[in-house]
């Protein structure tokens, strides 16, 4: 059975579109059938015209689909991606998790392996706490964490984070960050293959 990845992001101002992007791109070439998908947009549509950079990526992006109930039931392997927000993940996520409701009933979101990647303004901003709160969701979904822990030493080189790829303001995308978020959705199609 082929590995079907919704691959899923929110992203403000470009980060997490981009790791969502990297994972989407290293996931095909291993093989799956992926859906790259955003979030809706929550904040009012004056607040984002408000910001350069945010309205900038939401008309680059504005092409992109937006994910939806019947994706969750399509895939059989998820990649969340979504910035860290006082510790969590945004809101515009959460609130698409919370429409998930009717699927996780009929048991929809269950046995499906889950990997999740977030970004931060600095490296202390949180990104540990959003994605360990995160697999907290997964487990009451009945899906199975695939975090990339120590699988491969180019963890070690981008910050040694074991739960999932996570990205500091300003910091550059370089071959090794590529190859970190890429080894994370290898390793989430693996296992998903394995399973399916």
């Amino acid at each position: 059975m082929t590995v079907k990845l919704a691959i899923i992001y929110y992203s403000s101002y470009g980060s997490n579109h981009r790791m969502a992007s990297i994972a989407a791109e290293a996931a095909k070439a291993a093989g799956a059938e992926v859906r790259l998908l955003k979030t809706p947009e929550t904040a009012p549509d004056e607040v984002v015209a408000g910001v350069d950079a945010w309205q900038e990526q939401a008309e680059k992006t504005a092409d992109i689909p937006t994910a939806t109930a019947d994706d969750m039931e399509w895939a059989n392997a998820y990649l969340i991606s979504a910035p860290t927000r006082f510790g969590i993940m945004a809101s515009q996520m959460r609130a698409f998790i919370d429409t998930l409701g009717g699927v996780w009933a009929k048991g929809g979101l269950a046995n499906k392996p889950v990997s999740a990647m977030t970004s931060a303004q600095n490296t202390d901003g949180g990104q540990e706490t959003t994605l360990v709160s995160f697999y907290t969701t997964v487990m009451h979904w009945g899906g199975i964490v695939v975090a990339p822990g120590y699988t491969d030493e180019v963890i070690y080189k981008t910050g040694g984070n074991p739960y999932g790829y996570s990205h500091s303001q300003g910091e550059e995308f370089t071959e090794e960050v590529n190859r970190a978020i890429s080894h994370q959705a290898r390793r989430l199609v693996e296992v998903a293959g394995k399973l399916t």
